[in-house]
């Protein structure tokens, strides 16, 4: 691989670990300013520091230059400067926004236009007044001028409390031995000191090349450089040493302030591998030392090693009780925290997308294969080995599963900015509760029901919850609730987007529907809630009063019912007028494999999934089945017959079964012809041209390589459950 294609893929590791830091810092920012703990806000600062440094790495000076103003403010929040208002949030979310825009942009390998520079300074601009001292409006527009005015009138005082033994030097002096591996490692040592110049200027620097080896031994892949750096800036130590947080571990690293006490530079020297005087001459040549200032503390020194006084700091700290236990052990238990933290990061692994979904196909043709192998073994003596082969088979699937399994929780997190924001926008006191954020489904489903989400809380938002002025009218809390929540049911995922609003008004949506030709006057009053819910999702469908930049164009719902059913989901309204609504998404666990039972009807092979199905029990002789029902242990049980749902020729045989299901709160019984016991299903969609068909879920391939079809459950029951002569068309 050359150097170009590593710096290429070093940056688009760079571009994924940002746009998650991104996304940690808006989930922390709004956890800040619902009260969050202190330790959200040095998370906020790292994260962003994070992306600073790395920006750095490949050269994004746009990055960089901004996030140091987004820093500055985030550090005055750390020492209590800056409070976290609600004001101060919004600059730092517009900023996290900008931040993002520009990784983009670097994404692309685009650059930032003129549109996009004045706005990053113009957001500078704020950051640096949300940033400044007391908070009045005029004092915030000349933050910057204050600012220098104090350095200077603080500056004679500085001087005049320097204890005697200081260095007259007004610098910092770095001093950095880069680890032997730090090239193999992908870090450039030169990208570090310029990076450093971001947060002030190199007065002097001087590279010290005295472990370099010979020529025959050198190796080309090694460093072997160090760097002695006199530096001037109003930066903290802390905020110099961060810039060289990603080599701490594997380089030799100090700063001395400004003024620091001679035997400090003294005991430097003795701590760095070179030569004593060779390391004398070089903080002379830089300006950090005085030639006097070098040759008196060296004589001191070496008085003081003659009568054997010279103690390792660490030991003198130790006596004069600088340290004190509790404080030592506490450090010693953060550190082992950062070490856990950073030893399991380490342990995840990015996989490409793309990669998994050839692993998922992969191992549905191995199911399909293992199915024809097990069939072919029930006549011979294979039938031990292939049990073998099916277990292995399944375990494989499991665990390729689990790789596209993600937690809904990240995608629900993301509302809580929507939410916030949207509120603002409509004049709204809006909390957002999450419920099941732990819940697991398929990636892809994750990625396809984002949309969908988007339109349902932003519809409940502007026409589901009412303003504050009404809700007390109704006797209600000012503040509305819109909760999110997700769980299993049935061998289903459940979604669930619910407010405490006004409700669904029937009579507005049914003179809606007749206005528009949906329905006629006569048929709406024999039309159930459910059904009169159902209409909002006809496409141009909508009952507002007028347009909004929110919604009112009819789309959002119409979208929401097509992204759904193209994965085969469902959606479920329960409205109640003046308490609220609760839309369900019913969704599929997985769209690739799932375990399903096999049965038989008219001739053709069907597949139930799995988790649909709660008993099988024989269908009593006497027994009718067209829109009939059954006494099952004292429960109405309705039949539904597969036969008449979904054609097929031939007569019922003398003895038939009854598949009782569960799916959509509804209970009920399909009639097959006969039951062929559990298989693994890889399961095929079934394409355009029968995308018409109801109650069909996609197809899947035998073992003997013959097609059947997997039934949808769900779809299904609701279907066929309003007709009394129900028909599939073919």
């Amino acid at each position: 691989m050359s150097f170009e294609e590593q710096m290429l893929q070093a940056l688009q590791s760079f571009i994924a670990e940002a746009r998650e830091l991104l996304g940690t810092m808006e989930q922390g920012l709004l956890q800040l300013e619902a009260g969050a703990d202190e330790e959200e806000l040095h998370a906020l600062f790292r994260a962003a520091h994070t992306i600073k440094g790395s920006a750095g790495l490949f050269g994004l000076d746009t990055v960089v230059r901004f996030t140091h103003h987004l820093e500055t403010l985030l550090d005055r929040m750390r020492d209590g400067s800056v409070q976290p208002a609600s004001d101060v949030i919004s600059v730092l979310l517009d900023a996290r926004d900008h931040l993002a825009q520009l990784v983009e942009l670097a994404a692309r390998g685009e650059t930032a236009d003129a549109q996009v520079e004045r706005s990053g300074e113009q957001l500078a601009s704020r950051l640096q007044r949300a940033a400044a001292p007391g908070s009045g409006d005029a004092l915030l527009a000349q933050a910057a001028p204050a600012v220098a005015v104090v350095a200077e009138a603080v500056e004679p005082d500085r001087v005049t409390v320097l204890p005697p033994e200081s260095a007259q030097t007004g610098t910092w002096h770095i001093s950095l031995r880069f680890g032997r591996d730090s090239l193999r490692n992908g870090m450039d040592p030169m990208a570090f000191i310029r990076y450093l110049r971001s947060l002030g200027d190199i007065v002097d620097l001087t590279t010290v090349s005295d472990a370099l080896p010979a020529l025959g031994e050198m190796d080309a892949e090694a460093c072997y450089l160090g760097h002695e750096i006199n530096f001037r800036s109003e930066a903290t130590k802390q905020q110099i040493e961060d810039v060289f947080e990603f080599v701490r571990d594997d380089a030799r690293i100090r700063i001395l302030p400004a003024h620091s006490r001679v035997a400090d530079y003294v005991e430097l020297i003795h701590e760095l591998p070179e030569d004593d005087l060779r390391l004398g001459e070089i903080l002379v040549q830089v300006g950090t030392l005085t030639p006097h200032e070098l040759a008196a503390a060296l004589n001191e020194q070496q008085q003081a090693e003659a009568v054997g006084s010279r103690e390792p700091l660490g030991e003198i700290l130790a006596r004069e009780d600088k340290t004190p236990e509790p404080i030592v052990r506490a450090a010693l238990d953060k550190q082992r925290q950062v070490k856990d933290k950073r030893a399991r990061e380490n342990q995840m692994l990015r996989v490409a997308a793309d990669k998994l979904d050839v692993l998922i196909n992969l191992v549905g043709e191995l199911v399909i294969a293992s199915a024809g192998n097990a069939l072919q073994a029930q006549s011979g003596a294979q039938v031990e080995a292939a049990a073998q082969v099916t277990r292995l088979v399944e375990e494989i699937r499991e665990r390729a599963l689990k790789l596209r399994m993600v937690e809904i929780g990240e995608t629900f997190a993301r509302f809580q900015r929507v939410v916030r924001d949207t509120a603002r926008e409509l004049g709204k006191d809006i909390a957002l509760q999450i419920q099941g954020a732990d819940t697991e489904l398929d990636k892809s489903m994750v990625e396809s029901i984002a949309d969908p989400l988007m339109h349902l809380v932003r519809n409940a938002m502007d026409h589901g919850l009412e303003p504050a002025q009404a809700r007390l009218a109704a006797g209600k809390p000012a503040q509305g609730t819109l909760r999110l929540s997700a769980g299993h049911d049935a061998g289903s995922i459940v979604i669930e987007v619910a407010d405490d609003g006004g409700g669904l008004s029937r009579e507005r949506i049914v003179a809606k529907a007749i206005e528009r030709g949906l329905i006629d006057s006569e048929h709406a009053a024999d039309m159930s809630d459910a059904d009169v819910w159902q209409l909002i999702f006809e496409p141009g469908f909508s009952t507002a009063d007028k347009i909004t930049d929110l919604s009112g164009r009819g789309v959002g719902m119409d979208v929401v019912r097509r992204n759904i059913d193209a994965i085969r989901g469902s959606i479920d309204i329960d409205s109640k007028p003046g308490q609220g609504t609760a839309i369900r998404l019913r969704l599929p666990l997985t769209l690739a494999i799932i375990d399903g039972f096999m049965v038989e009807s008219a001739g053709r092979t069907y597949v139930l999934p799995l988790d649909a199905v709660v008993e099988c029990l024989q269908l009593p002789v006497e027994q009718g089945t067209r829109g009939s029902y059954i006494n099952l242990r004292g429960e109405v049980l309705p039949l539904l017959d597969l036969r008449a749902a979904l054609g097929g020729e031939g007569e019922p045989p003398s003895r038939r079964n009854v598949v009782v299901v569960h799916a959509a709160g509804q209970r009920a019984g399909l009639v097959v012809d006969r039951l062929l016991g559990e298989y693994q299903t890889v399961i095929k969609p079934l394409g355009a041209l029968f995308a018409h068909l109801r109650g069909i879920g996609g197809s899947t391939i035998l073992g003997n390589g013959l097609v059947a079809l997997i039934i949808d459950v769900p779809a299904l029951l609701a279907h066929f459950g309003r007709e009394s002569e129900p028909q599939l068309a073919a």
